[in-house]
């Protein structure tokens, strides 16, 4: 696309107005302004906003996955979106290049679908978690992955249109996977850019009560969704294999569990498997989808 236009949406619970703020300075401070900047209050009252930027207040929280589908979708709406990036309320757009590097990249590549930023902490650290690939030693090795970084990331109108937004059913994790997996199987690249840094305070996933339960639910909906039927039992049964490893905690083992056979006995939504050939690219480019 030329000179795509940028839509920025940010979702908070209402409780962090300092750092939302902050966050607003910083994508002001940008020099490709976005055309759009909504922020949304997943169930909460917003404070009062900079002039040009959306307010959007929900009566109920609906999750990670339903308060950005109403983001982009409101930016959507004013016509004059071509690319949505999505912001963490608590991150901080440290250098002022960023959308200027966001809207090149899709101005050179009309199939580029998903831009995944790099994410660091105040001391310019990298979770491993948050390299979003299997060899994750080195967070400035960019190139095409298979899933991408909630906090701070880029979407490309027309793939959403293609594929959908995201799962609303998944209300918090994985739901990166999940529409990364739709875009990859449509044609999409997923591109991890680590130059495009979002500082961000090192946190930890297991601080969300509903983490363990959510993550073994969401895992299983997954692969019932996306993956053909031979790897599914492999998908499940390694991730299984590394929960077990690696949780220490028995509460969050039992939660866990309990997740795993909701996310078995509960429906998912459509199944829509993703080619074998999809399942080839995703390997050659590191990640096969059975871990």
């Amino acid at each position: 696309m030329s000179e795509p236009r940028l839509g920025v949406a940010i979702l908070t619970m209402g409780n962090r107005p300092r750092e939302v703020a902050a966050l607003l300075e910083s994508v002001a401070k940008q020099d490709v302004p976005p055309t759009r900047v909504v922020v949304v209050g997943n169930g909460s009252p917003l404070p009062e906003m900079p002039d040009g930027v959306t307010a959007v207040e929900l009566e109920e929280n609906l999750g990670v996955s339903g308060g950005r589908n109403v983001a982009w979708q409101r930016l959507r709406a004013f016509g004059d979106v071509d690319v949505v990036i999505d912001l963490d309320d608590d991150g901080l757009l440290v250098d002022a290049d960023v959308f200027r590097t966001v809207r090149d990249l899709y101005a050179d590549d009309p199939r580029l679908g998903i831009v995944s930023f790099r994410i660091a902490d105040e001391l310019g650290e990298t979770q491993r978690r948050h390299v979003p690939r299997l060899r994750a030693g080195d967070p400035m090795r960019g190139g095409e992955v298979t899933t991408f970084l909630g906090g701070g990331h880029a979407l490309a109108v027309p793939m959403l249109d293609q594929i959908g937004g995201w799962p609303d059913e998944f209300f918090f994790t994985h739901e990166e996977t999940d529409l990364a997996w739709r875009a990859l199987d449509a044609g999409w690249k997923v591109l991890y850019v680590p130059e495009l840094l979002l500082q961000h305070p090192r946190t930890s996933p297991a601080r969300h009560a509903v983490y363990y339960r959510m993550t073994a639910r969401n895992r299983v909906w997954l692969a019932r969704r996306h993956l053909p039927l031979p790897l599914v039992p492999v998908y499940l049964g390694t991730w299984t294999l590394l929960t077990l490893a690696r949780t220490r905690a028995l509460d969050g083992l039992r939660a866990w569990a309990g997740g795993f056979m909701e996310g078995v006995r509960t429906p998912c939504g459509t199944r829509r498997p993703m080619r074998w050939r999809t399942v080839w690219r995703m390997t050659r480019l590191g990640r096969p989808p059975v871990i």
